[in-house]
Order: C-alpha cells, then sequence, then structure tokens
C-alpha cells in the first residue's frame, strides 16, 4: 500500500476533492440517469472495449426494444444480435442474453442486489458485478477497470508493469467512498477517461494532483502494433421472382467458428481485386486495419470466384438492415444502399 494512503486525513480529503470534481464536470450520459440495475447493467456490458459515443447510439435503442431482463431473456438470439450489431465483440451480446435468461428462470426478472451474486450470472464478472451493484444498491465495492488502474497507479506512484492486481484491488477498496461509492466508481472511472488520460494526462486541472505520486505519465504495457490487411468481397443481388423486391446474397457465420458466430456477412472473394472495385472500406478489428475492396458479382459467378463461409440465402434488401451483420458488413451495405443498389 502506498504510504501516503493510510492516512485517514488524506483520504477524507482526496474523496471529497474527486466527487466535488465529478458533480461539476461529469458528462451528462444517459445510464447516469437512473438507478435501474438491469439498464446498468447494459450499459456496463455495452461499454467494454467500446467508445462511449457508440454506446450511447445503441443504448437507448437496445433498452427501447428490450426495456426489462424479461423482455430480454424471450427475444430470439439473432435479434438481440442485430440491435447489439455495431458495438462489436459479439460475445458480450450473447453472454447478457444468456444471464437474462438465467435471472428470468430462477428470480422471475428481479436481478441480485450483491456484487456477490451477480458474479454468480454468465459473463459477469467482478468488475461489471462491482459497478451495478455500487451505482444501483450502494454497496460499498470498488471498479477496477483500465482507466482505475491507471489512476490508482499513477496516484500510487506505481508502474503499471509492475503493479499487481491483488495490490490495485487492495487499494481500490481502502479509497471507495462507503457513502457514495456509485458517483464514487463513476468519478474515478470519469477521471480516467477524461483527466487521467494515457497520455498528456492534464495533471493542472486533476482534482486529485495534491495526493499523486507521479503527476505525469507513466511506463505501460506497450500496445501491439497495428497490422494492415487487404481483403475482397462480392456484393451479388438479383431481382426477387415477385418483381418487387431487389434481393442480397449473404452468408452466415457458422456456429463452430469462434469469431462472430451466427453473424450475416457478404461473401469473402477468392483474391483480392486491383480493378472494377465498386467500393473501399477500411475497417478496423482489434490490432487489424483491414482494407475492403467490394466488387459486383453476377449470380452466376458466384461460386467461383467466393470462398464458401457460411450457409447462404438470398434476402430482401430491405429486410438486410434489421439483421444480425458484422460490423464490416453494415459499414458496406449502408455505403451500398446509400448510393442505391439497383
Amino acid at each position: 500500500m502506498a504510504r501516503h494512503l493510510t492516512n485517514m486525513e488524506t483520504l477524507a480529503r482526496l474523496r471529497a476533492a474527486l466527487l466535488g470534481w465529478y458533480e461539476r464536470n461529469r458528462r451528462d450520459l444517459p445510464w447516469r440517469r437512473t438507478r435501474d440495475p438491469y439498464a446498468i447493467w447494459v450499459s456496463e456490458v455495452m461499454l467494454q472495449q467500446t467508445r462511449v459515443a457508440a454506446v450511447v447510439e445503441k443504448y437507448e435503442a437496445f433498452l427501447a426494444r428490450f426495456p426489462t431482463v424479461s423482455a430480454l431473456a424471450m427475444a430470439p438470439e439473432q435479434e438481440v444480435l442485430a440491435q447489439w450489431s455495431g458495438l462489436g465483440y459479439y460475445r458480450r451480446a450473447r453472454m447478457l442474453h444468456k444471464a437474462a435468461q438465467v435471472v428470468a428462470a430462477t428470480t422471475r426478472g428481479q436481478m441480485p442486489t450483491t456484487a456477490e451474486e451477480l458474479r454468480a450470472l454468465p459473463g459477469i464478472g467482478g468488475y461489471t458485478a462491482a459497478a451495478i451493484a455500487s451505482i444501483a444498491h450502494k454497496e460499498p465495492v470498488a471498479v477496477v477497470d483500465g482507466n482505475v488502474e491507471r489512476v490508482l497507479c499513477r496516484i500510487a506512484g506505481w508502474d503499471a508493469n509492475g503493479a499487481h492486481r491483488r495490490k490495485l484491488e487492495e487499494l481500490a477498496a481502502r479509497l471507495v467512498d462507503e457513502l457514495r461509492p456509485g458517483d464514487f466508481n463513476q468519478a474515478m472511472m470519469e477521471l480516467g477517461a477524461i483527466i487521467c488520460t494515457p497520455r498528456n494526462p492534464q495533471c493542472l486541472v486533476c482534482p486529485v494532483s495534491e495526493d499523486c505520486k507521479t503527476r505525469g505519465e507513466h511506463k505501460t504495457v506497450a500496445r501491439p502494433r497495428m497490422v494492415s490487411r487487404e481483403v475482397g468481397c462480392a456484393l451479388c443481388v438479383r431481382q426477387a421472382a415477385s418483381g418487387s423486391d431487389v434481393e442480397i446474397f449473404l452468408e452466415q457465420r457458422p456456429s463452430t467458428v469462434s469469431v462472430m458466430p451466427g453473424l450475416w456477412e457478404l461473401p469473402s472473394l477468392r483474391e483480392v481485386p486491383d480493378e472494377d472495385v465498386r467500393i473501399t472500406v477500411r475497417h478496423a478489428i482489434m490490432n487489424v486495419n483491414y482494407v475492403v475492396r467490394v466488387c459486383d458479382v453476377r449470380e452466376e459467378d458466384l461460386a467461383k470466384v467466393t470462398v464458401r463461409g457460411g450457409e447462404g440465402q438470398w434476402i430482401p434488401l430491405r429486410v438486410v438492415v434489421g439483421m444480425a451483420l458484422t460490423g464490416l458488413a453494415r459499414k458496406v451495405l449502408k455505403r451500398i444502399i446509400a448510393g442505391s443498389v439497383s
């Protein structure tokens, strides 16, 4: 434990400064206007590895479609994935859906109230359980995500590379305000997100700089280098037999694959084209930057120029936007539809 953080007067000053700053500067985000544990749960799962701006756009639409745990539990998985589409990391949506089904089946839609009970649900780890319990039920448990970990290391004067998880959790538990644990946890996360950033932290306006041992950047684990990759996708459309609809050929990823199982995507071309490209799209997944070249392909040529990735189906274009698409497929089709496929 950092010595200066064992003093009760120091702890009281730090908590007061942080909570005061949070009250004056916190961002107005929709999940901060509720104490509904289900809504907080949805927001916390969405926010994992996803930008706040992207979550704001999806959060309210998701809750409008699935306003309660029971509504989410009863929905088909494909519909849940469709609502999630664009946020990525689809395993989160599947585990959220599975946990909702457990809650609906065992407690009639009433979510557990303690962090320990919440952790028993599928897909809910220590961080998410503590966030829900502290914000919705004022349980004095500490949240430690990436932002909080960075703040704790800097306050204590630890290099991130040498900070063990156990001592980070011990420090977080010591710091958390027992009267306002939810606000305190959100304040710590907010501080890491907008002030105590990984690069160029704004120490001059930090509310806890007086008690910070680092006051600046510290050693961190190097991020994986981004790599680039070029791929090709086939855009194959036809007039429906009825003559009133345009249909597009999509493939559903097998349920046995580890990445995005069950989602729909454009067929992959055997070779990356150099010419006759309809559009080029850039798309990042993890540490890979993809350059995706999309070509028009005739129905009769589809089998010989593409690599079969899953079961294919002709789908009316008007239906496609509501399906569980991969992020790349959604990005491409938005561009195509905006340019009016014919």
